[in-house]
């Protein structure tokens, strides 16, 4: 029935908007308040599985392995109250997007998503311009008593809209520039494929995407400016591999790997260069430090980790104090294959590397190959999985968001709806 359809569309864009705003909605309602959104969406996915009767054969072995190991990881954990609510908002988030895969089309996600992006980069937009024009003055999370000086990673927002060609970042109703960048990256994606396919008008199209671009100037993320040109480059791989042969896309594939490869080392090597031109230190932004500190943690218990927890817990053993930078207490490894070490040890990162490397093939098998009949999507549409698991790729290395709200949502359904995806076509070649 086509209202219960739109209903499943409305559920997925309120999903989107409120895990990939993140702190937009706890700002202003509090961790409880956020809390009590989860679980009223939690509720609802529960209830449309449960109604929808949903087969879950088929799940990604890779996924259903991670998802158990964090939830067997209790057993070990030197934090198990944390770790139970870790494997929990694990499974939860995972679920929901389990259920948006089988239960909507990629056109209903594409439209759930830029619901979801424009009101997020509206609502940032905005916030930032009365920030600067009206309230004149950097401003705080709500709810929130700082004493003394306050480290400037603290704002809501620094009030650098009118300074941003002298270098000024916005942080926009997220509160982080960085997270702002990534959405912004996903809006203009997003929107420019809206476009090309004709499932928006020209004013609105061309108005949202300019609204998104200027967002990612804005923003100024270094880690972003890099998503993009390596999506970019997909892209034009994408392109030339759908006018080839089996045998050719093989030779093509193999080739981008090895070359992939090379570059990433070349950035290593030179790496100091690299950051120079994005405008970013030697030491990216901390994080050096960061990773060396989780690095001799997770040496300490290398083969089964410390247990999951996805955001790390400050108030117990070893967060607490464990990554301190000019007084800010940082709750995440800025690195998910570094996080996903730490929590689950080696058995855990080789299950993540199998998940996250059997996504990428499919969502590019997804992108090239095409199907036939009902489960047939336009070429345009067709990118959108690819090119969302790229940018997750690159920010995998710089962030561990892939790993909780947004990013986990995103993660999930690429792995689970690009294999429906492969399930099609290898029923139209029966």
């Amino acid at each position: 029935m086509s209202w219960l359809r739109e209903r499943r569309v409305a559920l997925a864009a309120v999903t989107l908007f409120v895990l990939l705003a993140g702190d937009g909605v706890r700002y202003p309602l509090t961790w409880y308040g956020w809390g009590a959104v989860i679980a009223v969406l939690g509720v609802c996915w529960v209830a449309l599985a449960v109604r929808s009767r949903l087969p879950w054969r088929g799940v990604p072995i890779a996924l259903a392995l991670f998802v158990g190991l964090a939830v067997l990881s209790i057993a070990w954990s030197a934090y198990r109250l944390e770790s139970a609510i870790g494997a929990g908002l694990l499974v939860l988030t995972s679920l929901a997007a389990v259920v948006m895969a089988r239960t909507l089309t990629l056109e209903q996600v594409v439209r759930a998503l830029g619901v979801a992006l424009r009101w997020i980069i509206g609502l940032s937009l905005v916030f930032e311009l009365v920030v600067a024009a009206i309230i004149r003055r950097p401003v705080l999370p709500w709810w929130t008593d700082y004493e003394g000086e306050i480290p400037r990673a603290f704002y809501w927002s620094r009030n650098e809209l009118f300074e941003v060609l002298d270098g000024g970042r916005i942080q926009g109703i997220v509160g982080n520039a960085n997270l702002l960048g990534f959405a912004a990256l996903l809006a203009i994606i997003v929107f420019t494929i809206q476009l090309v396919d004709h499932r928006v008008g020209q004013a609105a199209g061309y108005g949202w995407l300019a609204a998104a671009a200027l967002a990612f100037i804005c923003a100024g993320s270094a880690s972003m400016i890099v998503a993009a040109a390596v999506a970019a480059i997909v892209l034009g791989l994408i392109v030339v591999a759908r006018r080839l042969g089996a045998r050719a896309r093989i030779r093509l594939l193999a080739v981008s790997a090895v070359t992939a490869v090379a570059a990433l080392a070349l950035i290593v090597v030179f790496r100091d260069t690299v950051l120079g031109l994005l405008g970013r230190s030697g030491d990216l932004t901390n994080r050096v430090d960061i990773w060396a500190a989780v690095t001799e943690l997770a040496l300490e218990r290398p083969w089964f980790g410390w247990g999951w927890v996805s955001y790390w817990a400050p108030w117990v053993e070893p967060f607490d104090g464990l990554a301190v930078i000019k007084g800010v207490e940082y709750l995440q490894a800025h690195n998910a294959w570094l996080d996903v070490w730490l929590q689950l040890g080696v058995a855990g990162l080789v299950v993540f590397a199998v998940l996250v490397v059997t996504m990428l093939l499919r969502t590019v098998s997804w992108a090239v190959d095409a199907p036939l009949g009902d489960v047939a999507d336009s070429p345009a549409l067709r990118l959108l999985p690819a090119l969302i698991a790229t940018v997750l790729l690159v920010q995998s290395f710089a962030e561990s968001r892939i790993l909780i709200e947004g990013g986990l949502l995103l993660l999930v359904w690429l792995a689970v709806a690009s294999r429906t995806h492969g399930r099609a076509l290898a029923g139209i070649g029966r």
